[in-house]
């Protein structure tokens, strides 16, 4: 009797030993960093500034097609580079499969991109697109995002179709739009741009402009609103039109609009911004914001994602593995704008 307990016990703990044995063997396959053979790749993602309501929407996306395929951090940068490359050396030193990044200076991301290269992790641009030589600088740094002359021109399109249509906007008939423009931020490729071609276009369908004012508000409401009532203070109701570089300086500038009277009692001025938020298409159905260009937030996530999934899986690039996204150049993905008034909203919804 005494043997067989003996035995038995010995059994037992051989089983519970092998079962141990089994245990540990498959953690380390599924969460085996050092060995690259984990199966849930990780993605550190960081933003210039959480605030910024059409990154948001771009993150959102991004995380909803993640899912439960990769695991994600996301990091703010709160408008600070140095912040933003703190984090870079953080998510190295955890050694992410992968980068996405919305630089703060897009003239700084040569110092992320030696960074990434020093640790063999491929990084993914995205909205302020790094300077052409950074883009070279290495094999593994891509890039999505949307051109801005596109934005710029149809921005111009939409205010010129409306003077053309409505001579009432014309305020004091001198066959000129008298306008102001409120830019993002001084030195963003996106900014400069859709400044440059949102005037062009007005002139190219052949009404004369004369600009009363610019100011840069850092692409928030809050500024923008600020920035707009400088401008009615000084200019008044000589202002026939407003440029708005976004969304939500476009709404901040309606803010200060609503102020002196505007939108009621048949005052208007037509605005338009860029981006196409959900705030921007509410304001549009209030019949505040004229119009605004849809930056597809939806089609980049799903872009960003795709191509960050294919690249921390070190598998080759190709249009079928990143959803059917074109790569210009290997390392370009470019998403189409689109103009979005209060007549085709649902496009932008």
């Amino acid at each position: 009797m005494k043997k067989q307990v003996i035995c038995l016990l010995f059994a037992g703990v051989l089983a519970a030993t092998a079962g141990c044995s089994q245990m540990e063997h498959s953690g380390q396959s599924l969460t085996g960093a050092a060995t690259g053979s984990r199966t849930t790749k990780s993605i550190g993602f960081l933003v210039y500034n959480f605030g910024d309501t059409y990154i948001t929407q771009v993150r959102n996306f991004f995380a909803q097609a993640a899912g439960s395929q990769a695991s994600v951090d996301f990091k703010d940068s709160q408008n600070s580079q140095q912040i933003q490359n703190e984090n870079i050396e953080l998510f190295i030193n955890k050694k992410v499969d992968a980068l996405v990044v919305n630089p703060v200076d897009r003239t700084a991301t040569s110092i992320i991109i030696d960074k990434a290269k020093n640790a063999n992790i491929p990084v993914i641009f995205f909205n302020r697109e790094p300077l052409s030589d950074d883009m070279k600088k290495w094999d593994k740094v891509y890039y999505v995002g949307a051109k801005a002359e596109q934005s710029g021109a149809m921005a111009g399109e939409i205010l010129a179709d409306y003077f053309k249509n409505h001579p009432e906007a014309d305020k004091n008939k001198d066959g000129t739009m008298q306008y102001v423009m409120l830019k993002g931020e001084p030195g963003h490729q996106d900014a400069e741009i859709r400044t440059k071609y949102s005037v062009k276009a007005v002139v190219d369908a052949g009404i004369k402009v004369e600009k009363l004012a610019e100011d840069t508000a850092g692409w928030d409401r809050t500024k923008g609103r600020e920035k707009m009532a400088a401008f009615l203070a000084s200019q008044g109701d000589r202002i026939e039109a407003v440029f708005s570089n976004n969304d939500d300086m476009a709404l901040g500038a309606i803010d200060a609009l609503k102020g002196w009277g505007y939108f009621k009692d048949n005052k208007y001025i037509p605005v338009v911004g860029v981006d196409a938020t959900t705030d921007a298409i509410k304001a549009m159905e209030d019949g505040t914001l004229l119009g605004t260009v849809l930056n597809d937030a939806k089609n980049q996530g799903k872009a960003l994602f795709n191509l960050a999934q294919v690249l921390a899986n070190k598998q080759t690039l190709n249009k079928e593995n990143i959803g059917g996204y074109e790569l210009t150049d290997g390392k370009y993905i470019w998403t189409a704008y689109k103009k979005i008034t209060k007549d085709n909203l649902n496009d932008a919804r």
